[in-house]
């Protein structure tokens, strides 16, 4: 990865930690405070709870993605270490997942006219749920990649005994 490329993806993280953490302190100043600018009613509050766990759990994806690319500029993306981080990413992911089918059970009582909307909101759940299979089976190429890079320095130190 080019320095320009890490710095921009940097720049990206720290724009949208910033903008989900303002996000978060605005719902809960107005779930605090009782100052609703709209009805104040039981589905709007929970949304914004809803609301606030769910960029809680993007910043933990964030998180774990600044760490990561952080293991591929030293790179030692390729070691144990990596694993904690993609565990982390798939269990926001997943966190997130569940959050949207949330959203979806306190949207659908109000949907009984057209269901098509909850039917619609759930397979965005499960699609946001794919993406935390493709995620893992990614940990699975890199569980791959680490035991096939042990095996090549194993097999250099090896090498440099005969020679």
């Amino acid at each position: 990865m080019g320095k320009l490329t890490v710095r921009a993806l940097r720049a990206v993280l720290a724009v949208v930690l910033t903008g989900t953490a303002l996000v978060q302190v605005f719902m809960l100043w107005t779930l605090i405070t009782g100052r609703d600018p709209e009805d104040g009613s039981l589905p709007l509050a929970a949304f914004r709870v809803v609301t606030v766990l769910g960029m809680a759990a993007a910043q933990v994806a964030l998180v774990c993605v600044w760490r990561l690319v952080a293991m591929v500029r030293r790179g030692t993306v390729f070691s144990d270490a990596a694993f904690r981080y993609v565990d982390g990413i798939a269990g926001a992911i997943t966190a997130i997942a569940l959050l949207w089918f949330t959203v979806t059970a306190i949207n659908a009582p109000g949907q009984r006219d057209d269901p098509g909307v909850t039917v619609i909101m759930a397979g965005i759940g499960v699609a946001v749920l794919g993406v935390a299979l493709i995620v893992l089976v990614l940990r699975m190429l890199l569980a791959q990649a680490v035991a096939r890079d042990g095996e090549a320095t194993r097999m250099q130190a090896e090498l440099d005994e005969v020679i």
